[in-house]
């Protein structure tokens, strides 16, 4: 599955890149302002942070929720205060695209994540083109060699990279490359299968000074608690967030734990 969700995501950007070349996207890229300084919003603190994530679909799950205003949303998510925002831009099976990163990005003031199936710098540019601040690596995805040249391209375009682990070895090759902020996601994206009990395994393995990011599982604040609890810093959270109906109050009591 992850294989075919990368595929698909290269063979959009390649879609894209027939009409809008890599010279006009990199220079949109370069004129933008500067990228918001994720590492300081998401660094560890007395209380967990959230990255609210504005997701409509997912491959497990299906259809979620439609979200017409993705502004709107991310608004709600900043007025609850979430440290970040995370903006599915794949459009195949998360119903996400570049669109809603840009909508969110001139809304808010928070970090903005474009989360997405990365596998090719023009998926770099475009994504500072259109205003992110943080970009996700899915370590099981590339080679090493294509995974440290696309963190160095994030970090020299003033990105920061939100690298996805799901073992102890993808752990290893994120350090090796030089990640600050380390996700460790419950589902296997191959499987689809989640074991909440991962972070904490992993979580030991990631340095003091590395930013701790939890992934997936999250229903309740009681699942916020429980990766804190495992050495958390920061929950990545979407389907609870779009689905409950009350983001703000969702976000304040996961916020509380």
């Amino acid at each position: 599955m992850l294989d075919d969700l990368l595929a698909g995501a290269l063979a959009d950007a390649e879609a894209r890149r027939s009409t809008r070349p890599l010279r006009e996207v990199e220079a949109q890229a370069l004129a933008r302002p500067a990228a918001i300084d994720a590492i300081e919003a998401l660094a560890p603190a007395e209380h967990v942070k959230i990255i609210a994530e504005v997701k409509r679909a997912s491959p497990s799950r299906g259809a979620m929720a439609e979200i017409p205003d993705p502004a709107a949303l991310a608004v709600a998510y900043e007025t609850g205060r979430a440290s970040a925002i995370s903006v599915l831009t794949e459009g195949r099976r998360f119903g996400g695209s570049l669109a809603d990163l840009e909508a969110v990005r001139a809304a808010v003031s928070l970090p903005v994540l474009r989360k997405d199936f990365i596998g090719d710098p023009y998926q770099v540019f475009e994504a500072r083109a259109a205003g992110a601040d943080l970009v996700l690596l899915i370590v099981a995805a590339l080679e090493q060699e294509r995974l440290a040249s696309l963190y160095s391209l994030i970090r020299e375009l003033g990105m920061t990279a939100l690298v996805e682990t799901h073992s102890a070895e993808e752990v290893s090759r994120a350090l090796d490359v030089g990640a600050e902020l380390i996700g460790v996601n419950a589902r296997d994206l191959s499987t689809f299968e989640l074991d909440q009990e991962l972070f904490g395994e992993l979580a030991v393995q990631i340095p003091a000074g590395v930013i701790r990011v939890a992934e997936s599982a999250v229903k309740s604040a009681a699942d916020v608690a429980h990766y804190r609890a495992a050495g958390a810093d920061v929950v990545l959270v979407g389907e609870a967030l779009v689905t409950q109906g009350d983001p703000v109050g969702t976000l304040q009591e996961y916020l509380a734990v």
